[in-house]
This record gives structure tokens, sequence and C-alpha cells, in this order.
């Protein structure tokens, strides 16, 4: 038989030996799956070198639930710190927030992966620091603003997780599409507090121990996802149950739409959050913001601590205790059944096998 000649116009415009096996979402660039896999690291390798984000001899913990996003960060961190000898101890830390049918099933996850990466991993549970499940949260406020709570508690239970280890350096997962998105939700909400440095790579708040910092910040979703496959990593899957309702999703749908048809706005959006700059306002030492809340704002110094939890805070009161008193007023002097704590995610799951 004659041999086949292979098209030359289906070859990895890398290597040029290989063939093309998909389309980079990024900048339509064909590539082999060898050479994707290498560019993905590589272009993490270079942002973590840019920004400066780690030091030899650093113990970092990786954010882990399981997911795609934390999965493969784990997955890439491992390799990249082997291969570029960065010295780092890492460590995977886990945060339980009690959603019944959901998290219990992404911790079963991240263990395997402790086993497979050779990572110690410590798990922290909303119960153990708040005294509340996320179940019980949204059983008492609803489930419209159980992304609220979620997102103030688990930011202080990331940091009082790696005190507990003796860890002052967090990296999570938080991607390019992320990123943008949390730049469209501050603008549609006029939340300019948070709109200046909402794409920064690193935070460390003023006072604060724990640094926090994202290598992800410019690989897209697809691409993360692209590379789990290709890698055959084991992650879950499921999105949260409570995640359909939260007002995030409006700026997720609006970017995808956008994403269709300019593929690069991601990049352009988290560019453009950037170059933000809010006017400074003056404020005189005399006087006191209280917001709607109930909170009060301090002027800004060195280590502002909560007055109940000593947790840092720009407030007399954190925002993890406002939200806890608010609970508690509300919290269900007599339950009816003790013995069910099935949760939503549960009771969502045996919906969508009933049949009529």
């Amino acid at each position: 038989m004659p041999e086949r000649l292979l098209n030359v116009l289906s070859l990895c415009e890398l290597c040029h030996c290989r063939k093309a096996v998909m389309r980079r979402p990024k900048n339509f660039q064909k590539l082999c799956k060898m050479c994707f896999i290498y560019v993905f690291e590589t272009e993490i390798h270079n942002s973590i070198q840019r920004e400066h984000l780690f030091h030899p001899g650093e113990k970092v913990a990786i954010g882990a639930s399981g997911g795609k996003d934390s999965t493969v960060l784990a997955a890439v961190m491992k390799k990249l710190n082997e291969r570029y000898s960065y010295g780092l101890e890492l460590v995977l830390l886990s945060i339980d927030e009690g959603i019944v049918g959901y998290r219990d099933d992404s911790l079963a996850t991240v263990k395997r992966n402790q086993s497979q990466y050779d990572m110690p991993l410590e798990i922290v549970s909303y119960k153990d620091l708040y005294d509340w499940t996320m179940d019980e949260i949204v059983a008492c406020s609803g489930i419209k603003s159980s992304c609220t709570y979620c997102g103030v508690f688990r930011r202080q239970a990331l940091d009082r997780g790696a005190l507990k280890l003796g860890i002052h350096h967090v990296i999570t997962g938080h991607n390019a599409d992320d990123m943008a998105e949390t730049v469209l939700l501050n603008l549609l909400r006029g939340d300019t507090a948070r709109l200046e440095h909402s794409v920064n790579i690193s935070t460390n708040s003023v006072g604060s121990p724990v640094k926090r910092s994202k290598p992800f910040k410019y690989a897209y979703e697809k691409e993360i996802v692209l590379y789990a496959h290709y890698r055959k990593l084991d992650y879950f899957s499921t999105e949260c149950t409570y995640a359909p309702e939260a007002f995030r999703g409006t700026a997720r749908t609006l970017l995808k739409n956008l994403e269709t048809i300019r593929p690069s706005c991601i990049l352009d959006v988290i560019h453009s959050g950037e170059q933000f700059k809010l006017k400074s306002r003056r404020i005189h030492d005399k006087e006191v913001e209280v917001r709607a809340d109930g909170s009060v704002s301090l002027p800004s110094k060195d280590g502002n601590r909560c007055e109940r939890c000593g947790y840092l805070s720009t407030n007399r009161i954190c925002k993890a205790c406002i939200l806890l008193e608010g609970l508690e007023l509300n919290r269900a002097k007599v339950q009816i059944d003790p013995s069910v704590n099935d949760g939503a995610a549960t009771l969502t799951k045996t919906l969508e096998h009933l049949s009529f």
C-alpha cells in the first residue's frame, strides 16, 4: 500500500512533527498533547518568576477543594518545584464547609490527591471554627446569600488553617476566568472598595501574617480542564449546590457570551482591571464611618483587630463576627427532627434520579 502522507496543516505549530490535537482557547494555536502540557506549565512558571511569588525554603499551603483548579494547581506546583528547584515545602489545606452530599465527596478526592502527590493534608471545618455548617446557614438565612457567608468564612478559615500549620503563604487555583468575573462583578454592583485590587496576583493585607497568591491568574479555565484531561488527573467535577443562585453567575454568563465573540476578552478585562486607579478620598481624623450593617470604619493603620475574635479587620468588629451574630439571632431554638441532616446536595441528587 502507498504510504499515507500527513497533512502539514494538521501538525503541531511548535514541534512540527506530531499531529495537533487541540487549538488553544487563548490564542487558537494548534498544539500536540506534549507541547500543550509543556507550554501550559512554562507559562505558569514565567508568571511565578515574573512576580517573584516564592523564595527558597518557603512553606506554602495549596488551597485544595478537590476541583479541577486546585487539583491542577497541586500537580503543576509539584512538577515545577521539582523541575526548577524552587525549594518549596508544599502542603494541602482544605476547608470543610459542611455541605452534605457535595463537600464530603470532594474531600474524598483531596485525600486521594494527598497520596498521589505525596503532600501533607490539613482539613479545617466551619463547624469547628464557627459552630455552623453551610447547610445550617442556608436553612437559617436562605440560599440567596449563601456565597456571601461562605466567601467571608472561607477566607478567614484559610488564614487560620495556615497559621495553625505555621504557614504564611497560601496559593489558590483562581484562574483568568475567575479574575475577569471578579472585575465585572465589582463593576456591576459598584463595589469600588474592591475594584482597584481585585486582579492582584498576590494580596497581603496590612498587618496580616498570611500572604495569598494566584499562580493561575492568566490561565484560561478551558486550558486547565484540557491539562487535567491530558494528564488524566483525578478531580471532583460537580458544582457547589448553592452556586447557581449566586450573583456571580450573572457575571459568568456575561463573560462566557463575550468569550464566544472575542476569546481574548478574558485577558482584556484583567488588563483593564489592572489599570483601574481610584481617586483618593480624604477622611478627617475625627470622622468615623458607620456602615449599613452596623460596622464602624477605623482609620487605616497596621494591626487593626476585631474586638471579638481578634482577627484582622478594618472595622471594630470583623465581617465574620457580624454575620455570625445575625445567624445566632435567627438560630432555631427547637429542631423538629435532629436525626435528619441530609443537606440540600443529597436532596438534589435524589430528585435527579426520580422518574415519573
